[in-house]
């Protein structure tokens, strides 16, 4: 493939990480490409995973529901809760990774959508308890993809959790820790619903030299019963726009960086 070849496909997938979807035309026109070109961009972007062709278009690979659980609508469900937010979270947060580190995901619709904005790039080391996060990069041979292991106890959830995983995670160093969470609160932290999960997600951050929270604004001043890691350990916060001044003040406050998108 041509340098000028590759650069128009990242700038293909750079819209569709803003956008989720556009047509031929619109990318035409913003790349100053012919529509011949942008088909054969697409479809060697089809053939590499990274986008699903649509009649007179394309959109973004893995916006479609898992097919072991197709018949299992709670994470479409989620994912499709503050979904503008969570792409714009999983942006910010994905220009943060740097070529040849180790990161880790935990389970969740936002770092999920963390993961997607990564797949096309490479020299990533990636660790993570999610099944998802594992079938969705699998197949993208420049990216190194680990699974703690587990059990994965709650259908729909993906999430590996139990001794199995928090034995590998106890083993392994991560530049940064990608972590999910359902409620993250200025006094009581990042907390989770399930003890069991909660635990390897704690695992996860204390294997991190910087550990980064993503949760849209629905979950901030939300406390959930099981304990992810306390606001202290809490390097950044990435949410949207919906965040109150109050809440943006008081993480301020206690040394967090908090990047509102």
């Amino acid at each position: 493939m041509s340098t000028k070849t590759d650069q128009r496909a990242k700038r293909i997938l750079q819209v569709l990480l803003r956008h989720g979807n556009t047509s031929v035309d619109e990318l035409a026109a913003q790349l100053d490409a012919s529509a011949a070109s942008v088909r054969r961009d697409l479809t060697r972007l089809e053939q590499r995973g990274l986008v699903h062709r649509t009649h007179g278009g394309a959109k973004l690979a893995g916006q479609t529901q898992y097919e072991p659980f197709r018949f299992d609508s709670s994470f479409q469900e989620r994912e499709g809760r503050f979904a503008e937010e969570k792409r714009r979270i999983g942006l910010a947060a994905a220009e943060l990774i740097r070529e040849h580190e180790t990161v880790g995901f935990t389970a969740g619709t936002t770092t999920t959508q963390v993961a997607r904005c990564i797949r096309h790039r490479s020299g990533i080391n990636i660790i993570t308890n999610a099944v998802n996060i594992g079938m969705e990069l699998n197949h993208q041979a420049a990216l190194n993809v680990t699974l703690t292991g587990g059990t994965m106890r709650w259908a729909g959830a993906f999430s590996l959790t139990g001794p199995t995983a928090m034995e590998m995670l106890s083993g392994v160093f991560l530049d940064k820790a990608f972590i999910g969470a359902c409620g993250v609160d200025v006094r009581r932290g990042a907390t989770t619903i399930e003890p069991d999960e909660a635990a390897v997600f704690r695992a996860m951050a204390r294997q991190a030299k910087q550990v980064i929270v993503v949760a849209d604004s629905s979950k901030i001043a939300m406390v959930s019963p099981a304990l992810i890691c306390p606001v202290a350990d809490i390097d950044i916060l990435i949410t949207d726009s919906g965040i109150t001044s109050d809440a943006l003040a008081g993480f301020k406050a206690n040394g967090i960086q908090v990047l509102v998108v």
